[in-house]
């Protein structure tokens, strides 16, 4: 049949239109297990350098300090999804906008956004966008997941001893003789004393990021709903940094049908943002840091 069938097609029909009509013929009628697999492939560009920094906004006075916001994930990673179709990547930039928002309206603080769209970020980018900017915090903002019902409210993260160590072997060895870490010069330096400066820094960071996610519970108290265990430490990419404050706040269970209608509310999450933004404040105040605290 199919033989019949093709020879009839190609009573003079040019070479290229009977092989078309060939491939699709074979491709509509012939069993699935013989059908043909076809695959396309392309180059894509290859990335030639760092990708371009967000704009700074809030005050013009350069010495305020600087707040970078990561909204995670974003562009072909969606993040975790919720019962009725929500996405994870979206949530998270209402979220980092409403925390913008209330910055700027405080306007003590300047601020700058990893995305203000729905575009994709690799982890290292994100973490990598406020070192350069040379910010004095960042904050990347989730919404978990969990297959139990009972999982809800808001976590803050910060980074874990266990994943510390390791982070800093890695960097000291990156970085021995060629860079700085807070501030220090690591040129000249010995491994062992490279590596001390590295645990220093990244000890310091530590308490700095614990003292910022204390004061996140502290101002959300009323305002946020938190986890029974609102305070966690884990090895996340993006707080592996040994010269930049750093904290995840999982904003709370995207899973959880309450916590879902709470994240999708405008005025939940406006009070997100003040809670969140009242602590950033508190706690730049109080690292000496220029920012005037209403």
């Amino acid at each position: 049949m199919i033989r019949r069938a093709l020879i009839a097609v190609g009573l003079g029909a040019p070479l290229a239109v009977l092989t078309a009509a060939a491939i699709l013929f074979l491709m509509t009628f012939a069993e699935p297990a013989r059908r043909p697999d076809y695959v396309v492939r392309m180059t894509l560009p290859e990335r030639t350098g760092p990708i371009g920094l967000p704009k700074v906004e809030g005050p013009a006075d350069a010495s305020r300090p600087l707040v970078v916001i990561d909204a995670g994930h974003g562009g072909h990673d969606p993040g975790a999804s919720g019962q009725r179709g929500e996405r994870e990547k979206m949530i998270t930039l209402s979220l980092a906008l409403a925390l913008r928002d209330a910055l700027l309206a405080d306007g003590h603080v300047r601020v700058a956004l990893t995305r203000d769209g729905d575009r994709f970020l690799a982890l290292e980018e994100r973490s990598g966008i406020a070192q350069r900017l040379k910010a004095d915090l960042f904050v990347s903002i989730h919404a978990d997941a969990s297959e139990s019902p009972d999982a809800t409210g808001a976590t803050v993260y910060t980074l874990s001893d266990r994943g510390s160590d390791a982070v800093a072997d890695a960097v000291a060895r990156r970085e021995n003789k060629a860079d700085t870490v807070n501030g220090v010069e690591l040129g000249g330096k010995s491994d062992a004393v490279t590596a001390i400066l590295v645990s220093l820094s990244q000890r310091e960071m530590r308490e700095r990021s614990k003292a910022f996610g204390a004061l996140v519970l502290r101002e959300g108290e009323g305002k946020v709903r938190f986890h029974t265990d609102p305070e966690r430490e884990a090895a996340f990419v993006v707080l592996k940094s040994l010269d930049l404050p750093s904290a995840l706040i999982e904003a709370g269970y995207i899973s959880s049908p309450d916590d879902a209608r709470a994240l999708a509310n405008p005025g939940w999450r406006k009070g997100f943002g003040a809670a969140v933004a009242s602590a950033i404040e508190i706690y730049l105040a109080r690292t000496n840091i220029a920012s005037p605290v209403p």
